[in-house]
């Protein structure tokens, strides 16, 4: 057993561990599967596929609205970019602006059209609805195939943020430690699961199996009446954190002078040598704070270990570890260092700079911002342009929110959950932007694990307001954002298989008790493999986020407007649109790996590789569509010229 040494003041000051946030936190999951319980009984009583993948196609405007906007909020809004809001900065405003205007684009654009086309082909998924508009098998599998790729990555990511969000939670409770100890003692030496950290993998595990279990009992009943639920949880956990975030800073006018003091942080590696040899491991933990200090013991700098430092039995100088070393000079006189029960000395090996940014006050309060690998800053006008059209169009195109466009009940509850989902977005998005630019004020050093900072901060806040129970509350938030996604993208996935795969294509006559049995069990099997991919997923949630809503917005949004809209559209048409703007998206995507040696989108031009996707998906559509026999007449006729 190694001897792990430091004393993590700053988990003493933002730890959430304390009974009564777990108490809070823990009666909002039994909240969850009582909605899923009550779901399930519901769905007994009702014809299985419609009810169980459409909830009979009667949804209100606050279930409707509220299961909209929660399904979009996922992980990749309450964890993913909490974390480049504090990297970047205040331009994470300008970043994220065009998402409130998701219900003008996606809802008025396609909603009331695809509800239409969807109950006259009696389509249950996107990819049925392509289907029945054209009589193609071939348009169906592409779009199922398409799907599920993309689909895929979506959930993955969900399954990381959720999974982090329990580390936080429950870093303190003694039960929980215990069982890490257990999980590493029976998972270190397996191939894949053993490089994932132990503490991830007993959270990923537990949060995987809660999410599979209610999703799969309940169905679609159980994951609107569950939106609904975490659509509150989100709206009231944001608020309550922006309040406290104005009354702890002082207000955002000091938030922002305190912001363009500060310059950003370098990345390196450090190396710590113990001033007397011990007879046993040495271990300091990631997250402590160390000094630099010149030759007179003067403090010259500090840095916050990114990895564990490990100094063998007998030896005095740990191998190099990943270190932030932090350059603002109030930062480095005001943060005060770990205590440790050992002695010793910190150097630095090498620290490198930000390429755009370095040294610079104020580039936290504007644009581009500062960032560590590109020269022209977070967001240049190209991308600034790219995001715009990016979260406007490609928040429209996701299969997740047309399924939610299939089931409202009528044309005064789409009008009005236009308004309410629009108001919705604004609060959410600006408040979270307010929050974690103020959030490098009182956590420094967090670059180097920044999906972290919602929890972190959330424990922070409620802590340092003397109200540690609200904690449970506030770290709901990000939760119920996760499982609110991850919920709606099983029941894609499943309906993909069992649906689109199964019922169409291998056994159409297939009983309701086979039907029944097979979407359980692919609903279980799809969240399995999910946690199994989760396991050691890229750095950054956002990463993924970005990559598949690309994805599915490139594969689906102009081949779905064109069909619902355009009579002229067929079945080349559509299939060259979906797949040739994905080919071109995945194309820059591995130009991006080969310049960049990560996975990352290629900026062509300076924009980003979905406006190339799109561009292409309806160059692709319309010119091959035109090039092509013009669609059956009989079904022109059924979708365009129906009384119906």
């Amino acid at each position: 057993m190694n001897e792990v040494v430091g004393t993590l003041q700053a988990v003493s000051q933002t730890s959430i561990a304390s009974n009564a946030a777990l108490i809070s936190f823990g009666i909002y999951l039994v909240g969850v599967f009582v909605l899923a319980w009550l779901a399930g009984k519901v769905m007994q009583k009702r014809e299985f596929m419609n009810e169980y993948f459409l909830g009979s196609r009667n949804l209100g405007v606050w279930t409707f609205a509220l299961t909209f906007a929660a399904t979009s909020a996922s992980g990749g809004s309450f964890m993913g970019f909490p974390s480049l809001i504090y990297t970047h900065g205040w331009v994470l405003a300008f970043w994220i602006a065009s998402y409130m205007m998701v219900p003008l684009v996606g809802l008025a654009l396609l909603a009331k059209r695809l509800n239409q086309v969807s109950r006259m082909a009696g389509a249950i998924t996107v990819p049925e609805v392509l289907r029945e508009r054209y009589g193609s098998r071939a348009v169906g599998i592409t779009a199922t195939v398409l799907l599920l790729f993309f689909m895929f990555f979506y959930l993955v990511a969900q399954f990381k943020a959720g999974s982090s969000i329990l580390t936080i939670l429950l870093r303190d409770v003694e039960v929980y430690r215990s069982a890490v100890s257990w999980t590493a003692g029976i998972t270190s030496d397996l191939p894949w699961i053993g490089q994932a950290k132990p503490d991830y993998l007993l959270c990923l595990i537990v949060f995987a199996v809660s999410v599979v279990v209610y999703t799969t009992y309940g169905g679609f009943r159980a994951v609107v009446w569950t939106d609904v639920m975490q659509g509150i949880v989100m709206i009231l956990g944001v608020i309550i954190m922006l309040g406290l975030v104005l009354w702890q800073t002082g207000g955002l006018g000091n938030a922002t002078r305190k912001l363009a003091e500060m310059t950003p942080p370098e990345k390196g590696h450090a190396v710590i040598h113990l001033l007397t040899a011990t007879n046993r491991p040495v271990e300091v933990p990631s997250g402590v704070w160390l000094e630099l200090k010149d030759d007179a013991g003067k403090r010259t700098g500090m840095i916050r270990t990114a990895g564990i430092a490990t100094i063998p039995s007998g030896a005095t100088t740990s191998e190099p570890f990943p270190a932030l070393k932090i350059t603002t000079p109030h930062e480095i006189e005001e943060i005060v260092p770990d205590k440790l029960n050992i002695q010793l000395r910190t150097s630095l090996q090498d620290s490198v700079p930000y390429k755009s940014g370095a040294g610079k006050r104020g580039v936290y309060v504007s644009a581009p911002g500062p960032s560590a690998d590109k020269e022209v800053g977070f967001l240049a006008m190209g991308m600034a342009f790219s995001f715009f059209v990016f979260w406007a169009f490609g928040g429209a195109g996701q299969p997740s929110s047309m399924v939610r466009q299939m089931a409202f009940k009528d044309s005064a509850t789409l009008k009005r959950s236009i308004i309410t989902v629009s108001i919705y977005f604004s609060v959410i998005y600006f408040s979270l932007v307010l929050i974690f630019v103020c959030a490098r004020i009182f956590l420094p050093g967090r670059e180097m694990e920044s999906d972290r900072i919602m929890p972190e901060m959330a424990a922070f806040l409620t802590a340092a307001a003397g109200v540690p129970w609200l904690a449970g509350l506030v770290v709901a938030a990000p939760f119920a954002a996760v499982m609110s996604s991850v919920d709606s993208f099983l029941l894609m996935l499943s309906s993909g298989v069992v649906r689109d795969i199964y019922q169409t294509n291998i056994n159409p006559n297939a009983p309701e008790r086979t039907i029944r049995i097979l979407t359980y069990t692919s609903t279980a099997v799809l969240g399995a493999l999910a946690t199994f991919a989760a396991l050691n997923p890229p750095e950054f949630l956002q990463t993924l986020i970005v990559f598949s809503t690309a994805g599915l917005a490139v594969a689906f949004l102009i081949p779905i407007s064109l069909s619902i809209y355009w009579p002229r559209m067929n079945i080349p048409g559509t299939i060259a649109g979906m797949v040739g703007g994905c080919l071109i998206l995945l194309a820059l995507y591995i130009k991006g790996y080969m310049v960049m040696g990560k996975f990352a989108a290629y900026d062509l031009l300076g924009l980003h590789s979905f406006i190339w996707g799109f561009i292409g998906s309806a160059v692709c559509a319309v010119v091959v569509a035109l090039l092509t026999a013009p669609p059956d007449e009989k079904l022109v006729k059924r979708y365009f010229h129906s009384n119906k």
